[in-house]
C-alpha cells in the first residue's frame, strides 16, 4: 500500500471536524458565511448568538425581542444558588473564569432548567392544538402528561420568592407588541396565558407565570429548540455571575461558606460513642 501524499493528509486532518459554524482560513473568518469584519459593529450580540446557534441572522426586532429575554434573566441576587457559589467560590482564592464555571456547572434541571421544560410543555400543548383538539382540552391534557411524566410542580409558574414576579408581565407585553406586528405569530403567548388560566383553575388561586415561563415563550415564538433555552438562560445568567464573583473579588474575605460560621447544621446522626476496642490500634 503506497504511502499517504500530503494532499490525502490534509484532507484526513481537515476533515476531522466539521463545522457549518466558522469557516477559517490565514487572514479570513467567516460565521455562517460573514465575514467578521462585516459583523463587527454592525451586529448587536444578541444577533450574533442567534447566528452562531441559528445559521443565519434574525431581522433586528427579532434580535430586540431575543435581547429582552436575555436582559431579564441576568440576576436575581445571592439567594440564587449559580449568584452564591459565584461569591462563594470567589472567597476560595479561585480566578474570575473558575468563579464562573463553578457557578454555571450549577444551572442545572433544578435551577436553570425550568425555561427548557416550559418551552417543552408549550409545544407539547401546541401541537395538540395542532392536532385539532381544542385549546382547553390540549391545555389540560398537556398539565396531565407533565405531572405524570415529572412530577407535579410546572415548569415556568409559581415563585418561591415573588407573589408576582415583575419581569414577566413585562416580557409578555413585549411579546403581545412583537405578535401585532407580525415579528411573531403570538400563539405560544396563548399558550402560556391558557396554562395560567388552568392552573388557578385547578389550584382555586393564581398561580403566575414567573421569568422563565415568561422567557420560554419568546424563545418558543422565536423558533429556538428547548434545550437551547437552557443555553441561552446560561448565556444570560453568567453575566450577573460574572458581576457577582469581580464584585466579591473585590470585597475580599475568605472562606465564605453558604451559612455564616455562627450558625451551625442540624446534625441527624449518631449520639457521641467511642470506638470500639476491637477497632483501636496498638
Amino acid at each position: 500500500m503506497s504511502e499517504k501524499t500530503a494532499r490525502d493528509v490534509e484532507h484526513e486532518v481537515s476533515d476531522w471536524w466539521q463545522s457549518s459554524i466558522i469557516d477559517m482560513k490565514p487572514g479570513e473568518i467567516r460565521y455562517s458565511g460573514y465575514a467578521i469584519e462585516d459583523l463587527i459593529g454592525n451586529v448587536s450580540f444578541p444577533a450574533m448568538i442567534w447566528l452562531m446557534t441559528r445559521g443565519d441572522l434574525p431581522n433586528p426586532k427579532q434580535a430586540k425581542l431575543l435581547e429582552a429575554a436575555l436582559v431579564a434573566a441576568v440576576d436575581h441576587g445571592p439567594q440564587a444558588p449559580s449568584i452564591a457559589i459565584a461569591r462563594m467560590a470567589a472567597t476560595c482564592g479561585v480566578g474570575l473564569n473558575n468563579a464562573m464555571a463553578s457557578a454555571v456547572n450549577v444551572l442545572g434541571d433544578v435551577h436553570g432548567g425550568a425555561g427548557e421544560q416550559a418551552v417543552a410543555l408549550y409545544r407539547d400543548i401546541a401541537r395538540r392544538i395542532d392536532d385539532g383538539v381544542s385549546v382547553a382540552q390540549a391545555v389540560s391534557d398537556g398539565l396531565d402528561h407533565q405531572i405524570s411524566e415529572h412530577g407535579k410542580h410546572i415548569p415556568g409558574f409559581g415563585h418561591r420568592f415573588h407573589p408576582t414576579d415583575p419581569r414577566a408581565p413585562r416580557l409578555l407585553g413585549l411579546v403581545e407588541d412583537a405578535a401585532k406586528d407580525g415579528i411573531v405569530e403570538g400563539h405560544f403567548g396563548m399558550v402560556a396565558r391558557e396554562v395560567e388560566k388552568t392552573l388557578e383553575a385547578r389550584k382555586g388561586k393564581k398561580i403566575p407565570m414567573n421569568i422563565d415561563g415568561a422567557t420560554a415563550v419568546i424563545y418558543a415564538e422565536l423558533g429556538f429548540d428547548a434545550p437551547l433555552a437552557r443555553g441561552l438562560f446560561c448565556l444570560s445568567r453568567s453575566v450577573g455571575i460574572l458581576a457577582h464573583a469581580w464584585e466579591q473579588t473585590q470585597q475580599g474575605g475568605r472562606n465564605k461558606g453558604p451559612i455564616p460560621r455562627r450558625m451551625i447544621w442540624n446534625y441527624t446522626g449518631h449520639e457521641p460513642r467511642l470506638v470500639p476496642v476491637e477497632n483501636q490500634e496498638g
